[in-house]
């Protein structure tokens, strides 16, 4: 008898028809003779809602109340699905991330997962040492789910969301975007912290930190998805296997900072503190023994960055603080670059032919990152995809042998 964890996302639990589908489902698995742990997200809108009547009461709540309003979202879903099940007469039973054991640490809206008791579940949330409610962050559900998959040792995880597994690009902005069969964590990894929207980036990379094979899956129509799994040799035949973009982004620049040892903690480390994340980094050359340095943070954190920047940056007698919020960031992915030259340079190519200026840039072993005006980002997206073949591409079916 195999244990099998499936995961739902918001719009697969967006109605009550939809949850009674999702309850059909998951009795035809307990008849085939399988067990099942099912993680719910918020019906579809839900957390949207809830934020603003949050920022409704204040332009800026406090952490701890959030994660508290937030996590009731989940708990609706699986009240609502256990009543459903029960009403086939399956013993199911629904358990909030508190109940099942998920403790995480104490970074309020983004906590990270410290153990799994899973003794006995709503996605997304957790509890810290001070019996405090957390929340996992945006995609929370899908860390949970593979959480527990590793912690019970289930023989699957499934996640079931509203598209049929991962693609080369968003099909939304690329139509001629093709599904790909199998794909490596890494690659997983790259493209969901760049804005694939497909899986959380923290639940890859605790797949892989655990090796939990993750099956994405649409929860409208039967048929499998994409795997996203350990790395094979095929994987590497083909130089770039997304493009993805990320219109949540903001740029700030401090200019005219004292170039001198130490500057750069004082800046970074509030922003650490408040666990703000930042991402690209560039320091112009020093003049006159002041430089500018550029980084870029989730648009969505703004509003809490920026006191800090601007009381930091009059700490340090910078000049001014600037922030450029119509951006985006275009990149490539894809574990063949080890293997493949030219692809930096056939992309800042592209992005030229086009009138497309970038602004920033930043690479890893596997991915290219440029950041451009936002107006252009579906522009330079579909070029992209075009230009390294994956319009064609048997990337879709690099891993079909």
């Amino acid at each position: 008898m195999a244990l099998i964890i499936q995961k739902y996302g918001g719009t697969s639990v967006g109605t009550i028809e939809r949850i009674h589908c999702v309850a059909d489902r998951i009795e035809r698995a307990h008849k085939d003779g399988h067990r099942v742990v099912v993680v719910l997200s918020a019906m579809s809108g839900e957390t949207d809602r809830l934020l603003r009547l949050a920022h409704e009461v204040t332009p800026l709540p406090d952490d701890r109340e959030l994660d508290m309003l937030l996590s009731t979202g989940e708990r609706v879903t699986i009240a609502l699905l256990a009543m459903a099940l029960r009403a086939r007469r399956l013993d199911a039973q629904s358990f909030t991330g508190r109940q099942v054991g998920i403790m995480t640490d104490s970074a309020h809206t983004k906590a990270r997962i410290t153990r799994v008791s899973a003794d006995r579940v709503a996605g997304f949330q957790g509890i810290n040492e001070q019996s405090d409610v957390t929340t996992l962050g945006r995609g929370g559900s899908d860390l949970t789910a593979v959480a527990l998959a590793a912690a019970l040792k289930a023989d699957r995880c499934i996640i079931f969301t509203d598209v049929d597994g991962v693609y080369t690009s968003d099909p939304n902005i690329v139509p001629v975007a093709r599904r790909i069969d199998k794909i490596s964590y890494e690659e997983m990894l790259e493209m969901a912290s760049l804005g694939a929207k497909v899986l959380q980036s923290r639940s890859v990379e605790f797949a892989a930190k655990f090796n939990v094979p993750v099956e994405v899956n649409s929860s409208f129509k039967e048929g499998r998805g994409t795997l996203v799994t350990r790395e094979d040799e095929d994987m590497e035949a083909v130089a770039v296997s997304g493009v993805t973009g990320d219109r949540n982004q903001a740029k700030v620049t401090i200019v005219g900072v004292p170039d001198k040892p130490g500057i750069a903690s004082k800046l970074f480390g509030p922003v650490a503190k408040a666990n703000i994340n930042v991402d690209m980094i560039i320091q112009n050359m020093s003049q006159s023994g002041m430089t500018d340095i550029s980084f870029t943070i989730p648009r969505a954190d703004i509003k809490k960055a920026l006191p800090l920047i601007q009381d930091v940056a009059k700490g340090i007698a910078a000049k001014s603080v600037a922030v450029t919020e119509a951006i985006a960031k275009v990149s490539l992915v894809g574990v063949g670059m080890r293997s493949h030259s030219g692809v930096a340079a056939k992309m800042f190519e592209v992005l030229a032919q086009e009138g497309v200026n970038i602004l920033m840039i930043s690479t890893s072993e596997i991915k290219i990152s440029c950041v451009i005006d936002e107006k252009y980002a579906e522009l330079a997206m579909r070029s992209l995809h075009t230009a390294f073949g994956l319009d064609h591409s048997p990337a879709g079916d690099r891993n079909a042998k």
